[in-house]
């Protein structure tokens, strides 16, 4: 076992931290939705900000609200239902109580059985919009009865493929 003096080991893990791959979110030019979400007090964390599991409850809320805008649910998504196979979060600035979240979503990267949302949560402060996160989540059709996955429906790619 090799032991490092206390230099030299806060210069590994140092090392260590700024060679991980951050996550890097690419989003679209244009979103089809908008939403505004306030952050309630229950959102703070011992920061004092919006805490990091608030801002996945944000971009659920944004979700619903453009389903719902579109005359759809996750359970029925023209058809068939829908489950969520992944999520990347790209924090940039802080969230506090009574900001207003600008929530923009875009969904795009439809495939045979998949596709992508992207948000982009933006604040107003001075009079301008700061971006306060960025986000994407992998979305698969489901059939919850058959529990297997599902095509995504003739009916959805019109809608919302270019």
């Amino acid at each position: 076992m090799i032991t490092l003096p206390g230099l030299w080991k806060s210069f590994v893990i140092t090392l260590i931290v700024f060679s991980m791959a951050r996550v890097k979110i690419e989003l679209p030019d244009t979103f089809q939705f908008t939403a505004f979400i306030p952050v309630r007090i229950t959102d703070l964390n011992y920061g004092g900000h919006v805490g990091n599991d608030t801002v996945l409850s944000i971009i659920h809320e944004a979700r619903m609200q453009f389903l719902q805008h579109y005359g759809y649910t996750e359970m029925n998504f023209s058809g068939t239902g829908m489950i969520m196979s992944d999520v990347g979060i790209e924090f940039k600035n802080e969230l506090f109580y009574s900001d207003k979240v600008k929530v923009s979503v875009a969904m795009t990267e439809i495939s045979k059985v998949s596709f992508a949302f992207y948000y982009k949560l933006e604040k107003e402060t001075a009079g301008r919009l700061i971006v306060a996160a960025v986000a994407r989540t992998g979305m698969v059709c489901y059939d919850y009865e058959a529990k297997k996955i599902a095509p995504v429906p003739g009916k959805i790619k019109l809608q919302f493929m270019p």
